[in-house]
């Protein structure tokens, strides 16, 4: 097949139209500037200028995100693409298709310590998928459709292509390649029948059965299938952190968030069951607290599209391997074949257990001490006016936990946050590339005021390229999280977490004023009577971004919480509270 002759940085162009790349955030320089040029003069292709590199992969991963296609970032050689690796590595860690291109010093200057050179390659290894180094333009295009292949099939993550400046610039023959030569990768193993009627008749002998659904049930788009086996079961399904949304929380089977802020009726019921019956999730420290103590009576089923997951943390009595929708399918057929020829199940015990306890430990918050306004009612509030089709994208801290706890998740992809890795600054970005991506949806950025001042700058970018977001600035003038465990766990010595942006402080920076510096509109709300009015004003304002600065107390801590490194037996409601487990079980 004959193609048409170009340079490597219009392949590199080409490819990325080819592979159905529509959106790519990046800031260029000196080593990917050969790829700049013919990037102007994309016809499919947007290009997001960000001011800084992290922003441009938080973006990415915020469109793949709340899309659920494939995000792409580009920086240059050197610190460019150093910026990049904590986007990289927050992709990797929570399995988002993430294909991130790099420019490279010249071939011929590759380990001389040229002028902008850093091995891109050897850093990104623990943190991508795969990853690629392209010096020679003819690999171009099969490159590409492999990295997109890799990072979307399978269990997705982070994909990283460093192309050297000589290969962008050299003459090459351009054919798209029809087909994908990628000896050994297997990345859609299908359950096995044998381990699929073994998890059935566990469930069906299991007194105390409970699902645990991961992130994965969002990453193999799996929402209906899971929902069917949900129904078709009647066992009780718990979604942790990365999951939230992927069933609606009104389910009447839905026992909250597990883990270290997760619900009393979650956590208990993890503990107690007699069946985990693991969809998609990877049974995270935060989740399990120490893992000894983790479902000490339950056996295992563990289901993950990643066999590298299964029996890592825990030992899986049956694993299975196979993609989120394809288990819960097979699950579902085999279940309601057993259920026409008999129903052992008797789970009227076990569910007036959990309704007991849902009822006597519901999720909420108590007033603040000084009187200042709690951040909880605040995110409610949000969650309440803005409504279940918007899209929530916290940073890392209280503010997040609140997020997971207090919004009311009724729709997938409806919420996006940094949960493996805990990236302070992910929120403004990963907001701006879910609105990108999805630009008829309220995407509201709920922030702290700590991790605003990571990544703000990027409300240039917002309002440079009209991408009306509206940011909710939860600030307690602290860097919140850690004050919470100085105040449990330090004596309440508040080493170095003061950050004078809120009452009675400096106000340095006035986020009022930031706002209006950077073109959006800048709100303030100080007082619990003006929540609401707020809210519904920021909400009226679409032709630019929005930056609501909350001020809330900082005495306001995340209830409940299992302390790192103890049982989730140990479960607080409050400081020093415990549930009555005696009176409730």
């Amino acid at each position: 097949m004959t193609g048409q002759q170009m340079t490597g940085a219009q392949a590199l162009v080409e490819s990325l139209e080819h592979a159905g790349a529509e959106v790519v955030f990046g800031l260029p320089g000196g080593a990917i500037l050969p790829t700049y040029d013919p990037l102007m003069d994309a016809k499919k292709l947007r290009h997001v200028l960000v001011r800084h590199e992290q922003g441009a992969g938080h973006a990415a991963s915020g469109y793949a995100h709340a899309t659920g296609k494939v995000g792409v970032c580009l920086a240059t050689s050197g610190p460019g693409a150093t910026n990049l690796i904590t986007a990289i590595a927050d992709a990797q860690m929570d399995s988002i298709p993430l294909v991130a291109i790099t420019g490279q010093v010249g071939s011929m200057f590759i380990g001389t310590d040229a002028f902008q050179e850093a091995d891109i390659v050897g850093m990104t290894m623990p943190v991508t998928k795969h990853n690629f180094l392209v010096k020679d333009a003819a690999e171009i295009p099969k490159v590409i459709k492999q990295a997109f292949h890799i990072a979307s099939t399978g269990r997705p993550g982070a994909v990283l292509v460093d192309v050297t400046k000589d290969a962008q610039q050299d003459m090459m023959e351009f054919v798209w390649p029809e087909t994908l030569d990628l000896p050994g990768y297997r990345p859609e193993p299908r359950p096995h029948g044998k381990q699929i009627r073994e998890a059935v008749r566990l469930m069906l002998e299991a007194k105390r059965p409970v699902f645990l659904l991961g992130g994965g049930v969002l990453r193999g788009s799996a929402t209906d299938e899971v929902r069917e086996l949900v129904d078709a079961s009647g066992i009780p399904f718990t979604t942790t952190l990365m999951a939230r949304g992927a069933l609606p929380d009104s389910h009447p089977s839905h026992l909250g968030m597990p883990g270290m802020h997760g619900t009393v009726a979650a956590v208990s019921a993890l503990q107690r069951a007699d069946l985990l019956i693991n969809i998609g999730a990877r049974f995270d420290d935060r989740v399990t607290g120490r893992l000894d103590s983790f479902a000490p009576g339950a056996k295992i089923i563990h289901a993950d599209i990643d066999p590298a997951e299964i029996s890592k943390n825990l030992v899986a009595d049956v694993p299975i391997v196979g993609q989120a929708g394809q288990v819960a399918k097979a699950l579902t057929e085999e279940l309601r074949a057993r259920l026409a020829e008999s129903d052992p199940r008797d789970y009227e015990g076990w569910w007036g257990t959990l309704d007991m306890l849902r009822e006597n430990y519901p999720l909420g918050w108590t007033a603040t001490e000084d009187g200042f306004t709690a951040p909880q009612k605040v995110i409610s509030r949000i969650g309440a006016i803005s409504g279940p089709d918007s899209i929530y994208v916290a940073g890392v801290g209280q503010h997040q936990m609140w997020s997971a706890q207090f919004v009311q998740y009724e729709n997938p992809r409806t919420w996006i946050n940094s949960g493996g890795l805990g990236t302070m600054g992910y929120s403004v970005p990963a907001a701006m590339g879910a609105k990108v991506g999805m630009p008829e949806k309220t995407v509201w950025s709920i922030d702290g005021d700590g991790c605003f001042q990571m990544t703000n700058q990027e409300l240039a970018t917002c309002v440079i390229n009209e991408i009306p977001i509206k940011v909710a600035v939860i600030n307690n003038s602290s860097l919140g999280m850690v004050r919470q465990w100085q105040n449990l766990f330090y004596d309440q010595r508040y080493s170095n977490t003061e950050l004078n942006t809120g009452h009675g402080s400096r106000r340095i920076p006035d986020f009022v004023k930031l706002a209006d510096a950077y073109g959006c509109a800048g709100l303030r709300c100080e007082r619990d009577e003006d929540i609401d009015d707020t809210i519904r004003q920021a909400m009226e304002i679409n032709d630019r971004p929005v930056v609501v600065d909350f001020t809330v107390s900082a005495d306001a801590m995340v209830w409940p919480m299992v302390p790192a490194g103890v049982s989730n037996d140990e479960i607080q409601i409050a400081q020093g509270m415990s549930p009555e487990w005696e009176r409730d079980i």
